[in-house]
């Protein structure tokens, strides 16, 4: 496992109190340090991750993880975790995902008019 990796110049921290329920997080830039960072970067895209340190602090972790090519289905080992609610890891607790609208289970033709 490599080391852990930070964005310069870009802080994540929990929503304010009182925040609306669709406010997951909230970001700072500072723009001359983040641009000098994204400079030393290589490739296209930069991934990230979100996460919380047990002192309650949110900050951004590079994922610098790779599809393992051997495996050749880009599974590499690594498992996707499911979308539970109220997860609480580290002493905090996650906000439950938004609920997706309602889909019609119904065709126009079923209408009588």
């Amino acid at each position: 496992m490599s080391d852990k990796k930070f964005i310069d110049g870009l802080l994540v921290k929990a929503p304010r109190d009182g925040a609306p329920e669709y406010v997951v997080g909230k970001l700072s830039l500072k723009r001359e340090a983040l641009i000098g960072w994204l400079q030393q970067q290589d490739g296209e895209w930069i991934n990230a991750d979100i996460k919380v340190a047990q002192n309650g602090n949110w900050y951004a972790q590079v994922d610098d993880w790779k599809p393992d090519r051997q495996r050749g289905d880009g599974g590499g080992g690594r498992q996707q975790s499911g979308g539970g609610q109220g997860r609480t890891s580290g002493g905090y607790t996650q906000r439950p995902p938004q609920q997706p609208a309602p889909i019609d289970d119904f065709a126009d033709d079923d209408l009588p008019f």
